[in-house]
């Protein structure tokens, strides 16, 4: 099995990225930096025994899919999953967005993924196999108040995964989104750090008042959010497409 995984330098890449070497995937990582890939690839190896292949590549330029779909046959030969995943775009509230953000964002959420998902499909529908897994956000099912872009960019992606994945699914191929709510990363600790200087908290205030609006009482850990990765990639799963999993300690009150 092999797999393709974006965003995978750290945070839920990075664990989603062990949770598929651990079922047995040969690994095509990208991400903007090269050398936290290759630190998580060596990792890799030597935890897992693996092939990893790294490739440095900036979801948020109109390149970025070529260039990761053009790597994949020659590292991986064929691609069985392909985890749609990248950083998030910078904190805004909605009436103060401009176009050049909008356009970086949409890019970065919406365009490359669907580029590369879009490149990778003929081979996954010839073979009768294959699994596209978009990493998403809470935002596309509660629109967050000062992640617009984030809100847009995710929402317009999470729109096309729910549109293809009932295309593709006679040839084998699933196509599902993963919904975490607050997972203990860097990129939740910068968001924690940004909402505490905006209102002139403590971090650690920020935080509390955050798990206070968690059933479960914490963050999860991104262990947590790429064990559903990994359920969603093997065959047992074989039934689950154009579907959203939320892993967020019961935190969304949405029914959709």
């Amino acid at each position: 099995m092999t797999a393709v995984v974006g965003g995978a330098g750290s945070g839920l890449g990075a664990a989603i990225a062990h949770e598929l070497a651990g079922r047995g995937h040969d690994l095509l990582l990208w991400a903007r930096n090269r050398d936290r890939l290759d630190l998580v690839a060596a990792d890799l190896r030597a935890k897992h025994g693996i092939t990893v292949h790294t490739l440095s590549a900036d979801a948020s330029l109109p390149d970025a899919a070529a260039t990761v779909a053009d790597a994949a046959p020659h590292t991986l030969g064929h691609v069985d999953v392909c985890v749609l995943n990248a950083g998030g775009p910078p904190p805004v509230p909605a009436d103060r967005t401009d176009a050049d953000g909008w356009r970086t964002a949409l890019q970065l959420l919406t365009v490359t993924p669907i580029d590369l998902a879009t490149r990778l499909l003929p081979g996954m529908r010839q073979r009768g196999n294959g699994r596209i897994i978009a990493v998403l956000s809470s935002g596309v099912r509660e629109p967050l108040p000062d992640l617009a872009y984030s809100n847009g960019g995710r929402a317009a992606l999470t729109a096309w995964l729910k549109t293809v994945a009932r295309l593709v699914a006679a040839d084998g191929v699933t196509v599902n989104g993963v919904v975490p709510g607050r997972i203990d990363t860097e990129r939740v600790a910068a968001l924690d750090a940004a909402r505490a200087q905006r209102t002139g908290q403590d971090v650690a205030e920020v935080r509390a008042a955050a798990m206070a609006e968690i059933p479960t009482g914490r963050y999860g850990r991104p262990e947590e959010f790429a064990s559903v990765v990994g359920f969603l990639s093997s065959p047992e799963a074989s039934y689950v497409t154009a579907s959203l999993l939320s892993v967020d300690g019961g935190l969304m009150r949405s029914l959709t």
